[in-house]
């Protein structure tokens, strides 16, 4: 086993461990004097103090003095300074900006504990998708996902792995331009998250510069912003002090604090930061494997994960996992699985991803908490499309890192299965760290006198008679007028995956159900000539009442691909909204089209096609799409590409220099038809393009592997034609 960072070179400590009262024993505080030895990256001594008086040119020194000190104790553990010299020195820093506003700089240190209020949060579009990540839960399953990996590149490829804690975190991108902070952005679905840059610049873990004298011109770094243990406990304490309700556990509070108007309270907060993935890199050096990424990063002075190891094995990788699954507490924060992933690009490369993950990693997720409480009723909720799903209510139990009060029973046959009854003592498990789930019944436990549980016959809500499609497992209310169905699906309409209304949450909702102002999603777009009936609710002043409208006149712009999810369609999330945005471009050529038509949509199958057709033809979602339409939606989706998608399914690989083309204007080509333009021949490559200089063995890999050899000029017709 090959340690990738040693343990004492790298330790993720935030500003909860400068010597604050309640701070875990052996915490580190600013009187270390050792000396680093062999730390890359690190920079030799502090910069000398100034001498000068000219407030600019002091200030200029601080601000590089506090940075190296920041470095020297956020990310090497290796503090010089007492806190309170540290503290001197911000003290003064701040001084000479309040002074001298011409001698303030957006970048300083200061702007940690001090940054200005934010506006409300915008979308940004990610330079790469940000993935998720497929999961396994032991041995077996490990092996599967090595195995299906072997399957693609043979049996006998050298795997070496590097194996990283899981962090119980928010992902989140960070872009360095020139080796300045531009920007960072949560993962959001993927492709488009929030702009939370104001509050991770006051994340002291996370540089305002790189430190190295070569940055690239652009880099992105993924990583995880999160909240310690000992943070964690501090803030609960200081809230419980202020009589504020207390945070459930330190993932959600963290998330909170990044969402947070004013970047000041997310200062207070005392989050960190690991760095764990190179993303987009102009003008950066080139990289064989992962682990070389990692050093890079750490040597721009980015926090890497001491705990990060590579290992030839896929033993070594389990063994790792069983560690952690026997230490995970010992860590002082959170995990909730082990992450790991193949060293060598090349190997990434070939492997590709699938539509939600890479194939070249996997979360080995750690088992879930379990706790017995008491089972005191089973109830049934309506969702949007009518699914009848029965839930345990129990009696509040902390559980995986929250309090637990209802539970998902699935559906008729779970619960005749489990054999779960009103008064029973039930194992209750957060499956998968996100839902609660009932597991089962402490027989002994049962009381002589607990009866069976039945389905029931009808709609808790409306009461009209549920039924039980053929081959399926859900009971369904048919009535598409239910009130619960009504408030599920103008709930969901309003979501952050659909058209994200901020205000029309379930509260807002079933209060304007309630008071008559809306009956479905087609009356959101009426609350604009019923301000006055909002006025009178007691919840609503002028502020509410014109955020809302704005929200929701914000939302006629959302892509069609939203819309398309907010509509409430069967089998048609995230993914199949924006697929079925892309391949018919308007609302009206969606619905104009047939079953048939849909099913021929790469990625669309038939029962989905069937199902977004059915929609389509019904009366009352048509009349629905003619009062968004009066309203003012927007009903286009995506331009198509602008050149022809010849090279769909086609992988090429470009070696030498070409005439025509650079060489990032050979990929844009290959790219921008739909094709793939991978760094390496492999079998599945369809040709290889040669120009001058080509390298040696891409040319013989080609030659070896039977895969035609194009010239430019072949290459420009391969282009227009696609063959």
């Amino acid at each position: 086993m090959t340690i990738l960072r040693k343990a004492d070179s790298f330790v993720g400590v935030t500003a909860a461990g400068r010597s604050e009262p309640g701070s875990e024993p052996g915490t580190p505080t600013r009187t270390s004097t050792r000396t680093p030895t062999g730390q890359r990256g690190a920079s030799a001594s502090a910069p000398a103090p100034a001498s000068e008086t000219d407030p600019f040119t002091r200030a200029t020194h601080l601000r590089a003095r506090i940075e190296y000190h920041d470095r020297r104790y956020h990310q090497l553990d290796d503090p010089e300074i007492s806190d309170a010299d540290y503290d001197a020195l911000t003290r003064e820093l701040r001084l000479i900006e309040a002074s001298f506003p011409e001698a303030d700089d957006d970048s300083s240190p200061t702007r940690s504990v001090g940054a200005p209020a934010a506006a409300q949060f915008s979308a940004v579009e990610h330079l790469q998708p940000m993935m998720s990540l497929d999961n396994v839960f032991g041995w077996e399953e490990l092996q599967q996902w090595d195995g299906r990996n072997r399957k693609i590149m043979g049996v006998d490829a050298a795997f070496r792995y590097v194996v990283e804690l899981k962090i119980d975190g928010l992902a989140m991108s960070i872009v360095y331009r020139d080796g300045e902070y531009t920007r960072s952005a949560t993962r959001g679905d993927g492709r488009v998250g929030e702009d939370v840059s104001a509050n991770v610049s006051t994340i002291a873990a996370v540089p305002k510069r790189l430190t190295t004298d070569t940055p690239p011109r652009l880099m992105e770094v993924r990583g995880e912003v999160y909240m310690p243990r000992q943070a964690f406990v501090e803030l609960n304490d200081r809230r419980t002090q202020a009589g504020e309700p207390r945070f459930a556990n330190p993932r959600n509070s963290a998330a909170g604090s990044l969402r947070q108007k004013d970047p000041r309270v997310t200062a207070s907060r005392e989050l960190s930061f690991w760095c764990y993935q190179l993303g987009a890199l102009d003008g950066g050096p080139a990289f064989a494997r992962h682990s070389d990424t990692l050093e890079f990063l750490s040597e721009c002075g980015l926090p890497v994960n001491p705990e990060t190891v590579v290992v030839d094995s896929l033993d070594a990788v389990y063994e790792r996992c069983r560690h952690w699954q026997e230490h995970r507490h010992d860590l002082p924060y959170d995990i909730d699985g082990i992450v790991i992933k193949l060293d060598d690009l090349t190997h990434r490369n070939e492997l590709g991803s699938t539509s939600k993950a890479p194939r070249w990693a996997t979360a080995y997720k750690l088992p879930p908490e379990e706790r017995t409480t008491l089972l005191t009723d089973i109830q049934v909720s309506i969702g949007r499309t009518g699914r009848a799903t029965p839930f345990a209510v129990l009696q509040p139990v902390f559980v995986g890192g929250s309090t637990v009060a209802m539970a998902t029973l699935h559906n008729q046959d779970q619960v005749r299965i489990k054999d779960v009854r009103p008064g029973d003592t039930v194992i209750v498990r957060k499956a998968g760290d996100v839902i609660p789930e009932v597991l089962g019944p402490v027989l002994s436990l049962r009381p002589a006198d607990a009866p069976e549980w039945h389905f029931p016959e009808d709609c808790p809500v409306c009461g009209q008679r549920l039924e039980r499609p053929e081959n399926e497992s859900d009971h369904r209310c048919r009535n598409i007028a239910c009130p619960a169905q009504a408030f599920a699906r103008i709930v969901h309409f309003g979501s952050r995956g659909a058209m994200d209304i901020e205000g029309l949450g379930e509260k807002s909702a079933g209060l304007f159900i309630e008071q008559g102002l809306l009956n479905d999603v087609g009356d959101v777009y009426t609350l604009a000539q019923r301000a006055d009936e909002l006025r009178a609710l007691d919840r609503y002043g002028e502020t509410s009442i014109a955020n809302l409208l704005a929200a929701i006149e914000g939302s006629k712009s959302r892509p069609l691909g939203n819309l398309l999810v907010g509509l409430n369609i069967r089998h048609v999330g995230s993914t199949m909204g924006q697929v079925l945005a892309r391949a018919f471009s308007s609302l009206d050529a969606l619905a104009a089209a047939s079953a048939d038509d849909i099913a021929a949509v790469e990625g669309v199958g038939s029962t989905i096609a069937q199902s977004v057709a059915a929609w389509f033809a019904d009366e009352d979602n048509r009349e629905l799409i003619e009062r968004l339409r009066s309203a003012g939606v927007n009903f286009v989706g995506p331009a198509a590409p602008a050149n022809p998608q010849t090279l769909v399914g086609v992988s090429i690989v470009v070696t030498g220099t070409l005439a025509g083309f650079t060489r990032e204007g050979a990929e844009e080509a290959i790219t921008s038809r739909g094709g793939k333009c991978p760094s390496s021949v492999s079998k599945k490559t369809t040709a290889v393009v040669v120009g001058e200089e080509p390298g040696a063995s891409k040319l013989n890999k080609a030659i070896e592997l039977g895969i035609p050899v194009l010239d430019e000029a072949a290459f420009v017709l391969l282009l227009e034609t696609g063959l």
